[in-house]
Formats: structure tokens, C-alpha cells, sequence
């Protein structure tokens, strides 16, 4: 048991290396991956709440009270597994229903076994509660500790009545690749102040950004409209 932990560890700090060795050293060089992710994760999750297997997804964004948006999560698998991307999340103000502008996350996770393959998977996590929001304010925190998850169901039938709906956080994904599945529980979630710092022209935190609310991106409108439409109930799925 100590061994497989220590495994888990090790793969976690393995994906935060790599992912912050891919980023950018200079402070312009941020500001372009904060905006393009920001791009990115907007094209995703307005492709996602267009599926016509998301139903779940689009009736439970009306009752989000925050969304995590990870338009790429690579996962590589031989002998053992792990995967990691960055995304964007934004909270909805509790008075208003107002979106924030968007907090830079990176998320990672690790596994053991048998394994084969790789993919990219498409991840949209709501934080259903305010447990689940204050649990994204943490700078570091694992998926299942403190703030329950489940997976959400796809599909518009009836299976969704056997999942666990009442958890503080409710994970999506959509995947391609010869991997399949994604599991969450007991992954990873950080802060990446780096890109929220670039991309806000200053030294801001999740706290600053989420509920505070001291700093804003007009570049970030178009993900707040497309976040704050499927939160009102308009989005409606492809024919």
C-alpha cells in the first residue's frame, strides 16, 4: 500500500515538472498560453453542452455553482498510467448568479496496472456545492478529500437515476483514443498563479480572481457568455 502511494505521488510531481517545463519562462510567452487555454477551453466546453450525449451535463450547469474546464487531459498508459492538462475555473457569485473571470488550474493524476494506450480526453468538472468551490480555492487539493466527486452519466436515460448526484463535485469527459475511461477520484488539483498572474497583468491568487473578483481579461468575455448561456439554460444540443 505504501509503495503504491508512493508510486502515486511520484507520477503527480512527475506531471506538474512537465507541465511547468512547457510552459513559457517569460512573462509574454505566459500571457499567450493563459489566452490561447482560454480559447481552448471555450471551443471544448461549447462543444461538450452541444453533445447530444451530455444531457446531464447541460441540466446540471443551471445549478452549478462553479465550472472547471480542462479542454485537454493526455493520458499515456504502459504498464502504468497517469494523466494532466490545464484548464480554467469560474465561479458563479451566489447573489447576482454572475460568472467570475476565469482561475488558471492544472490537473493531474496517476494509476497502476495493466495498461495500454493513450489518449486525450475533453474534462469539464461542476462544482455543485460550495464545498466543491471552496475546495477549488485551496492551491493544492485531491478529488474525493474534503470535497466529494462522481462521475456524471452520459446519455439522456434513465442510468443517470443510479449516480451519485448529490456529490460536491460532478466530472464529464469525453475522450478519443484506445484508453478508455477516466477516472478522477483521488486526482490532483493546483493553482497555476503563474498563468492567472500573466494573463491579469499582475500578481493575483484563485481568491483574488474568484471571489474578490479585484482583477478582469475582456479577452475572457466570450468564455463567460458561453459558460453563463449553458448555466442559463440555453444551450441546446446539435440535431
Amino acid at each position: 500500500m505504501k509503495l503504491a502511494t508512493k508510486r502515486h505521488t511520484s507520477w503527480v510531481l512527475l506531471v506538474a515538472a512537465l507541465l511547468s517545463l512547457s510552459a513559457p519562462p517569460a512573462r509574454a510567452a505566459d500571457s499567450t498560453e493563459a489566452e490561447e487555454l482560454v480559447n481552448q477551453a471555450r471551443l471544448s466546453f461549447e462543444s461538450l453542452v452541444r453533445d447530444p450525449n451530455m444531457t446531464w451535463l447541460r441540466d446540471h450547469a443551471k445549478d452549478a455553482k462553479g465550472i472547471l474546464i480542462v479542454p485537454q487531459l493526455l493520458k499515456a498508459a504502459f504498464f502504468f498510467g497517469g494523466s494532466g492538462g490545464s484548464g480554467v475555473f469560474l465561479a458563479r457569485d451566489e447573489k447576482t448568479g454572475e460568472w467570475s473571470d476565469p482561475a488558471f488550474y492544472t490537473l493531474g493524476s496517476g494509476s497502476f496496472g495493466l495498461q495500454f494506450g493513450a489518449e486525450a480526453s475533453e474534462v469539464v468538472l461542476l462544482a455543485m456545492t460550495q464545498r466543491g468551490v471552496k475546495a477549488m480555492l485551496d492551491s493544492n487539493f485531491k478529488l474525493g478529500v474534503g470535497a466529494s466527486i462522481a462521475a456524471g452519466p452520459i446519455g439522456g436515460g434513465v442510468e443517470g437515476a443510479t449516480a451519485n448526484l448529490s456529490a460536491d463535485i460532478l466530472s464529464f469527459a469525453r475522450s478519443k483514443g484506445a484508453f478508455v475511461g477516466v477516472s478522477l477520484e483521488g486526482a490532483v488539483v493546483a493553482t497555476r498563479d503563474e498563468l492567472s498572474s500573466a494573463y491579469y497583468g499582475k500578481e493575483v491568487q484563485a481568491m483574488d480572481i474568484l471571489v474578490k473578483r479585484d482583477v478582469h481579461n475582456s479577452h475572457a468575455a466570450a468564455l463567460r457568455a458561453a459558460v453563463g448561456k449553458a448555466a442559463s439554460g440555453s444551450a441546446a444540443p446539435d440535431k
